[in-house]
């Protein structure tokens, strides 16, 4: 076996002397029979579970084998975890599931659910008629015992701080308990809800794995050595990570596992609600060449869950995510997410103080609290079955706190001796969580010490046998074959839905617009700025997108702090343009979750500043999404940011902010810079046409400077202003991702001015004043920083054989510097110059002049350049 590649503790050999050492029972008992006395699990079930964490623990020995001669490359394993499977069994498996890296056995459970449930041996969960049923209160039940690292009793899974049924959250007409005459009926324990359409619950039992499912263990063990050993087969990230995901299993990939993907979570929670009540409502469209709302890939009772584990609490992320839930639920909208915290009382190697875990989760407002110990299979399911049902019937955001151990360090390279002493390794070995499961089976009757040491070891064999197997599967070996997922760009698709939606304006849903802008459509209402060009095309993107939604601190009641956003709550509806909490992780994530569950989020992030405390969410999370899913899964979205620098009588770094480098450095992500209002909407529509299309995620950076300005040369000339360009020409004013914009001033044929956002402006007004002298110049907008049009620049350069980069960023991480590489590698030997920004924050008031470039360091730059 793999016994001589684990830890000096070696569970192996623990395990086969446990178990050897126990007494089988003296009557066998029948496996459809409770397990014990009252127990909501039958010995079947049982013995399913059991087989799904010893399919866990020797993935687990596999990936040191693996790793022994160099051809694993991930060791973090699942062992000690492994009362997480019964967490999977108390849930269905179109739940979707976004799980930490200690999943093994949920994930296996999970893979045997689903095939039980499309085997045809079960009703679908979800899909068929369900049974009502009555049964014992689930108030009743308590938790078995208290999880590790408490020292008082955590209280009953009732007792959770300021939430009680019936609060503030039942305001808004969702699901109560199932009513029957005047008396509540609620399900037993173990017995999960089904909420319908209607917002009425009702019993509608979860489908066991069936008998026979070790093919499914099998494959989910497959699934996993896949991804230890990077195989180009894997399932879901394809060899690009080592991650727990599964389109089929509505596992969710999440490549960060320190409660970054928390937030993405709760924006699952609130789109999936709202997509129930929509689908409830019957908001479906249905006129010919009217737009068909998105329908949520997840049952309409579905609930969200969520795992990570004790040190994570202690997380900005995760605080943002359990603070934006509880938040939620208190101004009464619906969350139906459960958080799982797998608490082994170890973060690597600093340790969570006593009961800290208990205290902080407990004391979360709005989220309710269960706990159960992870050494008890059968009060695991209970209370994890409770709290699901709880969730479901509820749709209101809860907690289970799992006591769990760590077993074989938390990595392959970890010597736990280090940090921890034998006693405390030797008081986690007690508390093996597989060796709890099968002292129960054995005591029940259920099975003999020789019929489990006979299924761990035919496990065992299969993992082997996979194992070798996978060993021999291809691997990524082309930059192209790794990055083909990333950021996938289909233009004419693109180009085909900017059309598509020019035709559904000006035909089907000309009179829904028509009335939309109170009778007067903005192509009708003369010149615009900037900010009523984005106003006006959010609206029409409102319009033609029934899945979007746009939010954001300030965008509601008060329009936006500059006004961009007024009115559309009026238009569209506090569902579709709402106010956020402030916090901008929370708000990505909301959008990351929105985007995953079929609909089209554009947050707003309210100054560039203020993003930095969240580049992760955009980083970590959004870019990655399709990377490592290979396309399975992906989070449209548009992020619309105000930013950079030059606001007159407003100033300051957090209001000024001229940094993008971090944007610019995510893989896939595209960043628009729109600098006119007729370029405004043409990009909006581009970027959201991407969103819907390709799943791309978009950063729409707003320069606030512009967002208000009227005139270009002179004062009163009006000429930064634009129409809004009618239906019939969205088409032919289509900006394709990655297409710069081009100005010819004067001969055009002396100096290239290569800028982006205010530089525009700028560039422009340098070039007049370098017009009068003789010189020709070609202003190139950038609009897009991410990808850059390169072959403009470069053609754009090739013309005039002299460049001027005019780039308010800084000169250190800039944009500059991209221009300048692009055309080095385009083969560019002419003439550059850069004018750029001070490495500096933006100051206070006039001294924000000395540190940003101005219109006459264009002009003596370009002046500079030609004297050459």
């Amino acid at each position: 076996m793999l016994s001589d590649v684990t830890t000096p503790q070696d569970l192996d050999d623990r395990f086969r002397e446990t178990l050897a050492a126990l007494a089988a029972a003296p009557q066998p008992r029948d496996r459809g029979e409770p397990v014990a006395d009252g127990a909501a699990l039958t010995g079947q079930q049982l013995l399913e579970i059991f087989d799904a964490q010893v399919t866990s623990r020797q993935l687990d020995l596999a990936g040191r084998w693996l790793r022994s001669f160099g051809e694993g490359f991930y060791t973090i394993g699942s062992a000690g975890h492994e009362s997480n499977a019964a967490v999977a069994a108390a849930l269905r498996p179109t739940d979707p599931a976004l799980l930490h890296y200690r999943s093994g056995a949920f994930y296996c459970l999970r893979a045997a659910q689903a095939a039980a449930d499309h085997s045809g041996d079960t009703e679908p969960s979800g899909g068929a008629e369900p049974t009502d049923t009555s049964g014992p209160s689930a108030g009743t039940l308590e938790p078995s015992t208290r999880p590790p690292g408490t020292t008082r009793d955590t209280g009953t899974a009732h007792d959770a701080g300021t939430v009680h049924d019936g609060g503030p959250a039942e305001a808004d007409g969702a699901a109560g308990p199932a009513r029957d005459g005047d008396r509540a009926r609620v399900a037993p324990p173990g017995v999960p809800i089904a909420v319908d359409a209607a917002g009425e619950a009702v019993v509608a039992p979860t489908p066991a794995p069936a008998e026979g499912a070790e093919d499914a263990y099998t494959e989910a063990a497959r699934d996993v050595l896949r991804g230890m050993v990077a195989s180009a087969q894997e399932p879901i990230a394809g060899g690009r990570h080592k991650v727990f995901g599964r389109a089929d299993l509505a596992v969710v990939p999440t490549t960060s596992t320190i409660a970054s993907h928390l937030p993405r979570a709760v924006g699952m929670g609130l789109a999936l609600e709202r997509l129930r009540r929509l689908d409830g409502a019957g908001r479906r469209g249905g006129v010919a060449g009217e737009p068909v709302a998105a329908r949520s890939p997840w049952p309409p009772d579905a609930i969200v869950v969520c795992s990570f584990g004790d040190a994570s609490v202690n997380h900005a992320s995760a605080t943002a995510a359990l603070n934006t839930a509880g938040w939620y639920d208190h101004t009464g909208l619906r969350i139906p997410v459960l958080f799982v915290c797998e608490d082994n009382g170890l973060g690597i190697s600093v340790r969570s103080p006593e009961g800290w875990v208990a205290t902080a989760l407990r004391s979360k407002p709005g989220i309710r609290y269960f706990a159960a110990d992870g050494t008890d299979p059968v009060g695991t399911y209970a209370v994890a079955a409770e709290a699901a049902a709880w969730v479901r019937r509820h749709r209101r955001p809860a907690v289970l706190h799992l006591g769990t151990v760590r077993l074989m360090g938390h990595a392959g390279a970890d010597v736990e001796s280090a940090y921890r002493g034998v006693e405390e390794i030797a008081a986690d070995l007690a508390g093996d969580p597989l060796l709890a499961t099968a002292r129960l089976l054995v005591s029940a009757g259920t099975a003999t010490p020789t019929e489990l040491l006979t299924r761990y070891d035919e496990r065992g064999w299969q993992v082997r046998r996979v194992a070798e197997e996978v060993l021999a599967e291809p691997k990524l070996t082309a930059a192209a074959d790794v990055v083909a997922p990333l950021a996938p760009r289909r233009p004419v698709r693109v180009s085909r839905a900017v059309a598509d939606a020019a035709a559904r304006a000006a035909g089907p849903g000309a009179g829904a617009r028509t009335e939309a802008f109170g009778g007067k459509p903005p192509e009708l209402a003369g010149p615009l700025t900037l900010a009523q060009s984005i106003n006006a095309a959010l609206a029409d993107a409102m319009l033609d997108h029934p899945q979007l939604a746009l939010f954001g601190e300030d965008v509601a009641a008060k329009g936006g702090v500059y006004g961009v956003t007024k009115g559309l709550r009026d238009r569209f509806g506090a569902a579709r343009v709402f106010d956020t909490l402030l916090d901008e992780t929370s708000i990505l994530g909301l959008g990351l979750g929105a985007g995953l569950a079929g609909m089209l989020p554009v947050p707003e992030i309210q100054y560039l500043a203020y993003l930095h405390n969240a580049e992760d969410q955009l980083r970590g999370e959004a870019a990655t999404m399709q990377f490592f899913s290979r396309g399975a899964f992906r989070n449209p979205m548009v992020v619309r940011v105000a930013g950079l620098a030059y606001q007159e009588g407003f100033g300051g770094h957090f209001h000024n902010d001229n940094s993008v480098a971090v944007l610019r450095d995510v893989p896939g992500l595209v960043v628009a810079v729109p600098a006119r209002p007729d370029d405004a909407a043409p990009l909006l529509r581009t970027c959201l046409a991407s969103a819907a299309v390709d799943g791309t995620v978009c950063v729409f950076l707003e320069p606030i400077a512009l967002y208000h300005t009227r005139d270009l040369y002179t004062d009163g000339d009006e000429e930064w202003l634009a129409g809004y360009a009618e239906p019939g020409a969205w088409s032919a004013g289509h900006v394709p991702v990655g297409r710069a914009r081009v100005y010819g001033v004067g001969s055009a044929e002396d100096v290239t001015i290569v800028t982006f956002g205010n530089g525009v402006r700028m560039s422009l007004r340098a070039a007049a004043t370098l017009a009068d002298e003789g010189i020709g110049s070609r202003v190139v907008d950038l609009r897009w920083l991410a990808p850059l049009p390169v072959a403009d620049v470069v053609r754009e350069a090739t013309a005039t054989g002299r460049v001027l980069v005019v780039d308010e960023t800084r000169r250190s991480g800039g944009v500059g510097e991209g221009i300048i590489a692009a055309l080095v590698d385009g083969g560019f030997v002419g003439a550059v110059r850069r004018v750029a920004g001070v490495d500096s924050f933006v100051p206070l008031g006039p001294a924000a002049r000395q540190v940003l470039v101005s219109e006459e360091a264009i002009t003596q730059g370009a002046r500079t350049l030609l004297a050459r």
